[in-house]
């Protein structure tokens, strides 16, 4: 059994890495080549990143809910909370490396994660961040995650059941901005995307 799961680790390391190669290959024809310069990504006013963070959950969760803000080495604590509830803005990068906005500096998604969220979707998410900050090539970023996964330091699959919420994020394309209806997320270990319900109903992603 362990003899497999090491053989899957390692095809799926060989997968990631050919399509982050490709990613990068279309980098240079999309809109956003490369990181814009860091300033862009983060928020002057730490309040608004506070607020907006909070906004994706309902107040009754997100008032003892802890905040992570961004800063220029990565998400930071800005608020303790006291009921398992994490609530940040996530940024481009924690789009699928093959996304044409991977770079978008102008992409806002803010995201309230349970505790069972927290412990498994959120390290992948700051994993991420940390890299992307620290220099890294998708490429290197898909590497580190890799081994990470191999090593039990980050969260390989969402095991078990999570729920997280996300309320409306906007993203700017090239000739559009996109604003995402809000969206409760319930993960499986085998989970699959489907689409978004109307603005204003929630829908339950298996």
């Amino acid at each position: 059994m362990r003899e497999k799961k090491v053989v899957a680790i390692a095809v799926a390391t060989v997968v990631l890495l050919g399509a982050a190669w490709h990613a990068i290959a279309q980098d240079a024809k999309g809109p956003y080549p490369s990181m814009a310069p860091l300033d862009q990504y983060l928020m002057e006013d730490r309040g608004s990143e506070i607020a907006l963070a909070r906004s994706a959950a309902p107040e009754s969760i997100s008032r003892d809910a802890e905040v992570l803000v961004l800063g220029r080495h990565g998400y930071e604590t800005a608020i303790k909370g006291t009921n398992g509830f994490v609530c940040l803005v996530e940024r481009s990068w924690t789009a699928p490396i093959d996304d044409p906005g991977f770079w978008n500096p102008k992409g806002r998604a803010p995201i309230c994660l349970n505790a069972a969220a927290a412990r498994s979707y959120l390290p992948r998410t700051i994993k991420k961040t940390d890299l992307i900050l620290a220099g890294r090539t998708k490429a290197q970023m898909v590497e580190a995650i890799s081994r990470s996964r191999q090593k039990g330091i980050a969260a390989d699959g969402l095991r078990g059941h999570v729920l997280h919420a996300v309320k409306a994020g906007l993203l700017e394309r090239p000739r559009r901005t996109l604003a995402s209806p809000p969206d409760v997320f319930l993960f499986t270990k085998r989970s699959r995307r489907v689409g978004s319900g109307p603005a204003g109903f929630p829908r339950i992603r298996l």
